[in-house]
This record gives C-alpha cells, structure tokens and sequence, in this order.
C-alpha cells in the first residue's frame, strides 16, 4: 500500500463535516431571533450581543451533544435562556465602575505609605541576628521588661538590654539605607 492510498487518521469524517456545516447554516437563519429574544430578556443591546454571541460559541464548543434532526430552534433558545440566568445571578455582585466617586472615596492620608514601612519594618527584623530579634521582639513588641526578657534568654540583664540596643540601632540603619 503506498502514501497516496493510505488515508490520514486526522482527516475529519465526511459526516461530521456535513453536520457542521448544517449546524452552522442553522445558526446563521436562527440568528436574528436568538438576538430579538436576548434583547427581550434583558432590555439592553449591549447585553443582547453579548449573551447571544456566548450562546452561540457555548453551542459550538457542544455543537457533539446536539442530535442532528431534533429541535435547533429549541436547544438555542435554551442555552440563551440558561446564559441569560447565569448572567443574572452573576450581575447583582457587580457594580459599574464610576471613576469620579471611586476619586471622591474618603481615605486616610498615608494609608499605603504606612503598610509599605511596616512591610519594610517586618522584613528587616527578619535580617537581624536571632539574639537580637528575640530580644528587640520580647522588649519591643512583648512589653516584656529587661528583667523578663533576660531570664526567658538565660542571660544576664546587661545582655539584653545591649542586644536590644544593638538591634534598634542595626534596625535604624537598615530602614535608613
């Protein structure tokens, strides 16, 4: 057998190639209802387009599941009424965007300059040795006193009341630079 008789595995069926086409003819004629019934159901243009053009590329992508010679008119009108529902349910969480009362929107002055310093802040107390971390940590944001804080380390208070000092200091100028 030689190359030119083999036939291609990739080659489409005639059959599904002729269905195709008749599912498309049947789009096209049935068109200018599924837009006219869209617009029914949603009192807006913009929206009809847009619900009718998902219908018709939702009907494609399961263009296999429809049986040839059943209902078309029926199995659109259903996957645009189903499109339209889901529309629905999804519209009253959205909100058209109004770019002039988004500007008119109170907030505190400074608000994303702090967020980034603390993020700065946090990120060096994360560059620092663990002695000094954990005793900037227990003195600085624990409340602990020096006292406390030396006998949770096992060192003398001396100790940690220097590593304190040093990591505030290394703190300053890590923030600084």
């Amino acid at each position: 057998m030689s190359l030119i008789e083999s036939e291609p595995t990739t080659m489409a069926r005639p059959g599904d190639l002729n269905a195709d086409a008749q599912l498309e003819t049947g789009f096209v004629e049935l068109l200018p209802r599924l837009r006219a019934f869209a617009r029914s159901m949603s009192s807006n243009r913009e929206l009809a387009e847009d619900l009718t053009q998902e219908a018709l590329a939702k009907a494609w992508r399961c263009r296999r599941s429809f049986t040839p010679g059943s209902n078309l008119k029926a199995w659109l009108f259903r996957i645009l009424r189903n499109e339209f529902y889901s529309h629905q349910r999804r519209a009253w969480r959205q909100a058209p965007w109004d770019a002039e009362w988004a500007e008119n929107i109170p907030a505190p002055s400074d608000e994303q300059h702090w967020a980034v310093e603390l993020s700065d802040t946090i990120g060096a107390i994360k560059t620092l040795p663990t002695d000094q971390r954990e005793a900037l940590v227990m003195v600085g944001l624990g409340g602990f006193s020096y006292d406390d804080a030396a006998a949770l380390s096992n060192c003398a208070v001396g100790t940690a009341k220097s590593r304190v000092a040093r990591a505030r200091k290394m703190l300053r100028e890590i923030l600084d630079s």
